[in-house]
């Protein structure tokens, strides 16, 4: 069975400009990156009226397992088989990060005949966002510790800077650090510390800025640091939001590409969904919205986290409002759920599929509640059988109320996605969505927090230490109270546990830190012990990535 990597460079690409001819995009709005990747002028893009009519479907998952769900893979299916059947569709997707993909995860364009290509660039590199990100944010870094070294006119607390450098690696020795180290001429030695890009704030301010002149704005109201007297210290006092600003003026144009069967996708932004918001760009998905019919969009890891951000940060600032939810599920990971092995997941277990439903049920039932239709799709595998398929599409149909589609986008490309494109089109012609978010704005921060985890997670409690409560407490004074929540947890439960699947209840959420993203308009709650920089595995997958003797690369499953 050839590899994901085989099949996309078998694919025959198209020029990039008649993939943007099919959207009505003119060739002098591309900038262009090589024959098969372009950037969308930004101009253009302003000038684009609303498109009556067009829709917005969210592809989320189950609780994610080592078994895998397919998420992408099925954004990029149902994408396709919706342009096969007739339909104006585009995708939207995250850009890959190089920590997962040197890391545990590997490659994240898709898979089989269901890819976006291409692949090698998508996956490494691209055209430059994340270093621009990368580079943006430790340019503010250095910017601050430049004013505390020239005579610290802020009056900068060096015990109370709380803006940390960014780097789109795994390195966990980068956590905690002592910087400054040296002569004086090296600066204030203190404590500080890295986190993956992707969990940045300036990478979230650069997918939930509506454009450039937003971008700057939010820049400038970023909490960098505080006062002895904790009066706070924003980018804007540093004159960082121009700089910024210039960095980043390429990369928040949004980047076209195609899948293997011709459709237009664009790929933009990359926050992780378990540490981060979870969705690609605003910028992306409106400009989708004003050029299709169908804007097909993804979140990431399980809906407890990726769909849940959508709809309460990304849709409550950009004004979105999703018409379908499909959430992706497998035969394989439903069976881990339900307790089986990794290693036994060939073996046919109906019983043990049924077990794993609460996660999938908890799921829908979650979805729900934001007021949108939800249809399942079952991502195929070949040691699927027919009768852990009709269980669950049987459960589906007589439990949770919704369609269960069987889909074979992997093996058929569109092909295998049209019966879920034909039911996403009649669903929401059916079932018109009345969406609203999870919480108000007005709710004390600590409530959101409580909301999520009782109403979503089904936790009994949140703990919460009383200097956690207090600084809290410190920011709705300051202002910041009707900002959303923006939780990081495990992605692989609903708990704070990660080994804990299914669908617990009856769990305490631990809530270990709370950091402020002034700019990007959110309050991250760091429960457990999950890490804002993650590590290496033992053995990672850049073990496996090397360069062929005729310079391809291989390895990038």
């Amino acid at each position: 069975m050839p590899t994901d990597i085989e099949i996309a460079r078998a694919a025959t690409l198209k020029p990039i400009a008649e993939i943007a001819k099919k959207i009505g995009i003119p060739e002098d709005a591309l900038h262009l990156h090589g024959k098969h990747i372009a950037k969308v002028d930004d101009r253009f893009i302003a000038e684009l009226p609303k498109k009556a009519g067009a829709k917005l479907v969210l592809v989320t998952a189950i609780s994610p397992t080592p078994a895998g769900e397919g998420k992408t893979t099925t954004t990029v299916g149902l994408g396709d088989a919706l342009n096969s059947i007739g339909e104006s569709a585009v995708m939207c997707l995250r850009e890959p990060s190089l920590g997962p993909v040197f890391g545990m995860k590997g490659g994240a364009a898709g898979g089989g005949k269901a890819q976006v290509v291409p692949m090698e660039q998508i996956n490494l590199h691209f055209t430059g966002d994340f270093h621009a990100i990368t580079s943006a944010n430790n340019l503010l870094a250095a910017l601050v510790d430049n004013s505390l070294y020239w005579g610290n006119p802020l009056n900068i607390d060096p015990r109370r800077i709380v803006f940390r450098r960014v780097l789109d690696m795994n390195d966990r020795t980068l956590r905690h650090i002592i910087s400054g180290v040296g002569s004086p001429t090296n600066g204030y030695t203190r404590e500080a510390g890295f986190d993956i890009t992707v969990a940045s704030e300036i990478m979230a301010i650069f997918c939930l800025a509506n454009d450039l002149k937003d971008l700057e704005e939010r820049i400038g109201r970023i909490v960098v640091a505080y006062t002895p007297d904790k009066k706070p210290i924003t980018a804007s006092d540093v004159d960082a939001q121009g700089s910024l600003g210039v960095l980043l003026r390429d990369a928040l144009r949004p980047n076209l590409v195609q899948s293997i069967e011709g459709s237009p996708a664009f790929i933009h932004g990359g926050p992780f969904a378990n540490i981060a918001h979870g969705c690609n760009s605003v910028i992306a998905t409106t400009t989708g919205l004003k050029l299709a019919d169908w804007t097909v969009t993804e979140a990431g890891f399980g809906a407890d986290l990726g769909a849940e951000k959508f709809m309460d940060i990304k849709c409550r600032y950009a004004g979105l409002s999703p018409d379908v939810i499909v959430i992706v599920a497998t035969v394989r990971a439903l069976k881990m759920h339900g307790g089986v092995a990794k290693n036994d997941l060939k073996s046919e277990n109906v019983e043990a599929l049924k077990a794993g439903l609460v996660n999938l049920g908890r799921h829908i039932e979650n979805t729900k509640k934001f007021g949108v239709p939800v249809v399942v799709g079952i991502n195929h595998f070949i040691a699927d059988t027919d009768a852990e398929i009709e269980a669950l599409q049987t459960a589906c149909r007589e439990d949770f109320g919704v369609e269960a589609v069987l889909c074979k986008h992997w093996a058929d490309g569109a092909k295998g996605a049209e019966e879920l494109a034909r039911t996403v089109v009649k669903v929401a012609a059916e079932q018109k969505a009345d969406f609203k978010v999870l919480y108000p704005d007005d709710l004390p921060l600590l409530q959101k927090v409580e909301t999520i985890a009782k109403e979503l997670y089904r936790a009994d409690k949140v703990s919460a230490s009383a200097a956690i409560k207090k600084q809290l407490k410190e920011w709705e004074a300051a202002g910041y109270g009707k900002f959303p929540v923006c939780i990081a947890k495990t992605q692989n439960s609903f708990s704070s546990d990660p080994t804990a699947y299914g669908a617990p209840t009856g769990h305490t959420l631990p809530i270990r830190e709370v950091r402020l993203s002034a700019g990007a308009g959110f309050i991250v709650v760091i429960c457990g012990d999950l890490m804002t920089m993650p590590g290496l595995p033992k053995v990672p997958a850049s073990a496996n990535i090397k360069l062929l003797p005729d310079g391809t690369i291989d390895g990038i499953a």
